[in-house]
């Protein structure tokens, strides 16, 4: 077996820790100065903005978890809805890869606050060889089988919740609630605050890590959706509280110009020296539990993938188990990422690819499974809405001026397609009418997990 899975291994306060500790990182970390370049002054707004995208978008994951709890997760879902087909397998790998994005995202923040607590500019060679060494201890950590979900997600979660909490009243007390648009700014319009949503979206993405232990958590089909729900509801509280206190400690244009690292650059001004380097630990603490997580979670996405016939595999003449593989190419792959793009180019393409997998989760389920899990169309049919105006807009702002991302994220989206359906022509699945399998499903159903017929 590549992966273990344990029924009732994780309570519900398990699944609402790994949700929030997956989310708060880089989504307040990284994302805060490029949301503020794109929305202005009422970037702020954008978190809101957001999380009001999500809302939607979540209510497919938590109707169809809640139905299906399963390890496979999104996998499950997406096998379910369009059968082991192209459109399935595609979409399944471009989520496992932007949770590959998101450790490059979350090792180039690492490495910026780490430079900018040394008193150095984060930029150059440094930033990559870094965040590339964060990715390689996060490699040997989860290499060696040191981990503990349960009591050590929830500590972690409780440090950088409770934290960059702390960081924002702390801020708001010093220096008051107060908006200061620098000279020089540019208005960004309704178009850039609508793109500026687009990032915000992937600041919540990482709810879905809670559908890939359905399987595990007690009380399935009552507690993923409530775990979904309260994770997002504690990262908008969080996510707000964060980024108006750093507009309030900051005029614009610096929160922009220190995009990297906007949160240590605001604690200085409104809390001083030893506020600033408070700041900074907590962001390396927070980066640093957030890349282990992740490629423990992407590791094992990739392996159950796997187990569903719906990705190749090749040991490379590797020892070990499917896991121990999957492990490897996570992290070359992560790697990668890191030394050749910056984070505004590595969000992007996070951004590319999630909404992409996210509208075809909501199309498949709404065309083939919205009977059968009692699901209401129209909540689908505004999400996939939401995420189009969310992604044109953001699509045509990045050509605007950075075609070269655009360009890479459609040819690497094809490429993901076109791979797919050479492998699923050349290893055709056999469809049992379990989709999932290998993935642990438990249905709240009939035994035979069919649908009622009507």
């Amino acid at each position: 077996m590549s992966t273990d899975y344990e029924k009732n291994s994780l309570s519900l306060l398990d699944a609402v820790a790994m949700g929030t500790g997956v989310m708060i990182g880089a989504g307040i970390l990284a994302l805060t100065g490029q949301i503020a370049e794109l929305a202005g002054p009422w970037f702020p707004m954008a978190f809101l903005a957001g999380a009001f995208v999500t809302a939607f978008s979540a209510y497919t994951y938590i109707k169809m978890s809640n139905a299906y709890p399963s390890a496979g997760g999104i996998g499950m879902i997406l096998k379910k809805a369009y059968g082991p087909t192209t459109v399935a397998a595609g979409a399944a790998l471009l989520m496992a890869l932007s949770m590959v994005i998101n450790e490059s995202l979350v090792a180039r923040t690492f490495a910026s606050y780490l430079l900018r607590g040394l008193g150095m500019e984060p930029a150059g060679w440094l930033v990559s060889t870094i965040g590339v060494s964060l990715i390689v201890v996060a490699y040997l950590v989860n290499a060696s089988g040191n981990r503990s979900v349960g009591f050590l997600s929830q500590l972690m979660a409780v440090l950088k919740v409770g934290g960059i909490a702390l960081f924002g009243i702390a801020a708001l007390w010093a220096g008051g609630v107060s908006f200061e648009v620098a000279g020089g700014q540019e208005e960004t319009g309704i178009g850039g605050f609508v793109a500026s949503v687009a990032l915000a979206i992937l600041a919540f993405k990482g709810f879905t890590t809670i559908t890939n232990s359905g399987a595990e958590i007690t009380e399935p089909h009552r507690n993923v959706g409530r775990a979904i729900v309260i994770s997002i509801a504690i990262c908008v509280v969080v996510y707000l509280l964060v980024a108006v206190a750093v507009g309030s400690s900051l005029p614009l244009d610096r929160i922009v110009a220190a995009k990297d690292y906007a949160l240590a650059e605001a604690a200085e001004p409104a809390l001083g020296q030893t506020g600033f380097y408070l700041t900074v630990a907590l962001a390396l603490v927070a980066t640093t539990s957030g890349v282990i997580a992740s490629i423990f979670a992407v590791s094992r996405m990739l392996a159950m993938l796997t187990d569903m016939k719906m990705i190749p595999h090749s040991h490379f003449g590797m020892p070990g188990t499917i896991r121990d593989h999957t492990l490897v190419y996570t992290v070359v792959i992560a790697g990668v990422l890191t030394v050749f793009f910056d984070l505004s180019r590595i969000a992007s393409l996070g951004v590319f690819f999630y909404l992409v997998m996210d509208i075809l989760i909501h199309w498949g389920v709404w065309r083939n499974l919205r009977h059968e899990i009692n699901a209401a169309g129209w909540v689908m049919l505004t999400a996939i809405g939401l995420d189009v105006v969310v992604l044109g807009t953001f699509a045509t702002v990045k050509w605007q001026s950075d075609p070269t991302i655009v360009l890479i994220a459609l040819a690497a989206m094809a490429a993901v397609f076109a791979f797919e359906r050479v492998f699923l022509r050349l290893n055709p699945p056999t469809d049992d009418g379990d989709h999932g399998a290998h993935a642990g499903i438990t249905s709240n159903k009939t035994s035979d997990s069919r649908p009622s017929s009507t």
